[in-house]
């Protein structure tokens, strides 16, 4: 009887996670990948993140430039995660070889010359308060990039991450999945603007949501979707009822096998009634700003994670089983193929080549 309770309770049960499930995994998609928010970033501050895979290492330097290596040391393979900034320089832990700002060694902890072994350095580009870093399963440089959004009203952006099962592509996939924001987010109607506009590596949707609260009544939605890869949407949405306009950057990144973190970052603002005069209009639209963009983070972010369960548990099916209502799922994946190598072709993470993009570009 002893031995029998030692495993009771262990009977699995539920949904298994997808990157626990015996599916197959989408390749890794190529393009830009958020591993964080710029204020994790302080200077002198090391992180490591996955990212396809493997390890990256970012820092940024006492000049408040960034940094992304692989995070191995070139002398004896220290891990760098373990290592510290001065100045401009990050100091492996093992025997204090010294990287300046363009990866190369320019001192050693013997006082010795130091080799001629840099560091392996990838592109990463700093914008709307996150960080990205490039990766291209043929190793490429950057050929495309994701531009600086306007920013909307006087608060700091919120931001959040969270860690799951599932493939980026879905989550870029959403924006174009009609169909579940009346399933699954409770909308009263969704219907497009118009086609999706795809030009290369970005792709463009209108949308408009049909809800319906309390107090508000029935309302509508105004959505405007910009997907940059298969790493990065933002969305500007506006409900003409409350004022209320919202910026919202979503940021998923495949770690591994049908695993990913997502990351999300939100800024609101209100429109200034026109029925006040000008600084009062202007009070009354940063006050309700400041009281409210807590509780509409909030929300924001329910309105995400009523997705987390799907994401966690699916298989990816292709080709899939389209019904009429469903919306353009089958362009929008004909547009995906790009961001996969071709078959038996090299998916690993690869230091970009050339020296690192200067400081401007990366801002």
């Amino acid at each position: 009887m002893g031995l029998s309770r030692a495993y009771e309770g262990g009977i699995s049960e539920g949904p298994t996670p997808a990157c626990a499930a015996d599916t197959p995994a989408l390749p890794y998609p190529s393009g830009w990948s958020a591993l964080a928010f710029s204020d994790e970033l302080r200077p002198g501050t090391v992180l490591t993140r996955p990212l396809a895979g493997q390890d990256v290492v970012l820092y940024r330097l006492g000049s408040g430039a960034l940094r992304a290596i692989r995070p191995y040391c070139p002398h004896l393979g220290a891990h760098l995660g373990l290592a510290e900034v001065e100045g401009d320089d990050l100091v492996c832990p093992f025997h204090h070889f010294a990287f300046g700002p363009d990866g190369t060694c320019v001192r050693t902890g013997y006082d010795t010359r130091p080799p001629k072994s840099p560091l392996a350095q990838l592109s990463v580009h700093e914008v709307n308060g996150a960080v990205f870093v490039w990766r291209h399963h043929d190793g490429r440089a950057p050929d495309w990039s994701i531009p600086e959004w306007h920013r909307i009203g006087h608060r700091p952006a919120r931001s959040a991450a969270w860690e799951l099962a599932g493939n980026a592509q879905e989550v870029i996939e959403n924006s174009v999945d009609v169909g579940h924001f009346a399933t699954l987010h409770g909308w009263k109607k969704a219907e497009m603007g118009g086609p999706v506009i795809y030009d290369d590596a970005t792709f463009h949707v209108s949308m408009r949501a049909h809800e319906s609260a309390p107090v508000l009544g029935d309302f509508v939605v105004e959505v405007e979707v910009d997907g940059y890869g298969l790493g990065c949407l933002h969305a500007d949405v506006y409900t003409p009822r409350i004022g209320l306009r919202m910026c919202t950057m979503v940021m998923p990144t495949a770690i591994a096998p049908n695993r990913m973190q997502f990351r999300q970052q939100n800024r609101v603002a209100f429109s200034e009634p026109a029925r006040l005069p000008a600084p009062l209009a202007r009070v009354a639209s940063r006050t309700a700003a400041r009281l409210l963009d807590r509780a509409i983070f909030r929300s924001s972010c329910e309105f995400t994670a009523a997705d987390f369960p799907i994401w966690h548990h699916k298989q990816y099916r292709q080709p899939p089983g389209l019904a009429h209502g469903d919306g353009p799922i089958g362009p929008f994946r004909r547009w995906a193929r790009r961001f996969y190598p071709a078959p038996g072709e090299d998916p690993g993470l690869r230091p970009a080549p050339g020296p690192p993009p200067e400081e401007a570009e990366m801002r």
